[in-house]
């Protein structure tokens, strides 16, 4: 590992660690952490402050898993190589992306507070140019529409999570099939890159033990939905 990872890995985990949604409660007079559901994300910013101050929350926790993955992809080069050909280095840019996830969850501002992460690990595989930005760009698809038909933003959030590592290996697979054509060769052949699998596993995992308490207010009928003046604490 070079010098570039750890700086990235390490400022991945530090950005990650801003809690946005605290300080943009602090310009109202609010500790957002005593408010609504308590929790740091864009759900529970907009329903104390607003929907406009929920979304600028939801864009800057976006924002800080995009920047730092952005940061690493183009400082090593990664952006635009076959992800057959490089299979090592993408554990490393998963793992910036991770450290942000980390970094929102369990601040090293907030005494390892944070929010759920879900706004942060879009954003972060939002960057990752083309595997993780198809899978994330179909996860969020289908959490809008979840969102629509339920009003729970908590239960979209699980199940978005969950299709995240479906559609990796479904866009591998694709991937894979068109590197066969074009080499018209198996000799070559590397089988199927682990390490977007294994790490949209684990993100995915994480965003649904951050969100255990609303799956067991899911199960019990309890769970707050948009629109009913309680909202929904996802993030």
């Amino acid at each position: 590992m070079t010098w570039t990872w750890i700086g990235c890995i390490i400022g991945g985990y530090l950005l990650g660690s801003i809690p946005f949604g605290v300080f943009i409660g602090r310009l109202h007079g609010v500790d957002i952490r005593t408010q609504g559901s308590k929790n740091i994300g864009a759900t529970n910013v907009g329903r104390v402050l607003g929907r406009r101050w929920g979304l600028l929350c939801f864009f800057l926790d976006m924002a800080k898993g995009a920047v730092p993955v952005a940061i690493a992809g183009i400082l090593t080069g990664l952006y635009g190589k076959d992800i057959f050909a490089v299979p090592g280095q993408w554990w490393l840019w998963l793992a910036v992306g991770f450290a942000a996830l980390l970094g929102h969850m369990y601040s090293l501002f907030l005494r390892g507070g944070g929010g759920k992460g879900v706004a942060t690990t879009f954003g972060a595989l939002l960057a990752m140019w083309p595997v993780m930005t198809i899978a994330v760009g179909a996860a969020f698809i289908i959490w809008a529409l979840l969102v629509v038909l339920f009003r729970m933003v908590s239960l979209a959030s699980v199940i978005a999570a969950i299709c995240i590592p479906i559609v990796v290996v479904v866009v591998l697979q694709f991937m894979h099939a068109r590197r066969e054509v074009a080499t018209l060769t198996l000799a070559e052949d590397v089988g199927l890159p682990l390490a977007p699998i294994i790490i949209s596993v684990l993100l995915a995992a994480l965003v649904v033990w951050k969100h255990r308490g609303n799956i067991a207010r899911i199960r019990a009928g309890t769970e707050r939905r948009i629109g009913t003046g309680s909202g929904d604490a996802s993030q």
